[in-house]
């Protein structure tokens, strides 16, 4: 979720090691959410995107997922409403997913796991003066979560899959423009929101997350084709690039929906 180097070899269960606060930070991600257990919140607004499509930069292999980057100097590309206080600027989004298709997503909603979970990473351009700043203030960073289902194709998804040959390799990088992540939305935008961290080193408690209660489908090809990419080489296929659930921690999940 940040740029942050990441081995083959250094998986979650390790993390703690180089960073403590995994195991005793008080708002970790992802987690699971019950539904029956969170609180309906009458006060939670709609979400509002505003995002630009020629904001897109780039399309990269950061070596623990793919990634699409924005332009962030300006509120070309903003986040606002739902549970959130002014405007937050879309920095990139990227994927988390598993082996197979019964597994990958990083939230589980009511034991239910998803083949792949999208995040899409924004900063609170209004309170903090960049992205690192951001990302150390407990209102720093805001990300939408979207759960992907196996199950029809999805066209949105087209041109970020045409474009993996390219970024087969770690840290291979390509132009990618012209592109909004509204595509790649539910068209119901119910949430659940709560106050958790960063999924990946070094899990910053920064972010407040926006997850969608609907997710969107792709194929089972469209699927196997984010397995082609490679964490280290052709013998580290991408795959289960994934944190398991934290513990909750007393922590409130609210949601905007009945």
């Amino acid at each position: 979720m940040v740029t942050f180097h990441i081995e083959n070899n250094e998986r979650p269960s390790h993390w703690h090691e180089q960073f403590p606060i995994a195991k005793e930070g008080c708002r970790q991600s992802p987690i699971e959410i019950k539904n029956a257990e969170t609180k309906y919140d009458s006060s939670l607004q709609p979400l509002t995107l505003q995002y630009d499509a020629s904001s897109a930069k780039s399309l990269c292999n950061t070596g623990f997922s793919l990634q699409v980057d924005y332009d962030d100097c300006t509120d070309r590309s903003v986040l606002t409403g739902g549970p959130l206080c002014g405007k937050y600027r879309l920095r990139q989004f990227h994927f988390h997913w598993g082996a197979c298709d019964d597994h990958g997503s990083e939230h589980v909603v009511d034991g239910q796991n998803y083949a792949a979970e999208l995040h899409l990473v924004h900063w609170n351009a209004e309170k903090y003066s960049d992205f690192a700043e951001a990302a150390k203030a407990p209102d720093g960073l805001a990300v939408i979560g979207v759960f992907l289902q196996v199950c029809e194709e999805n066209p949105a998804l087209h041109k970020i899959l045409c474009s993996l040959d390219c970024i087969k390799k770690k840290g291979l990088k390509v132009e990618f423009t012209d592109f909004s992540p509204c595509a790649l939305l539910p068209t119901c935008l119910n949430y659940w929101t709560y106050l958790g961290s960063l999924t990946t080193p070094p899990l910053l408690e920064s972010v407040i997350w926006i997850l969608l209660e609907k997710p969107i489908t792709l194929s089972p090809e469209q699927m196997a084709m984010f397995r082609t990419l490679e964490f280290s080489g052709p013998d580290d296929p991408m795959q289960d690039n994934y944190r398991p659930p934290q513990p909750l921690k007393c922590r409130d999940i609210r949601r905007n929906f009945q």
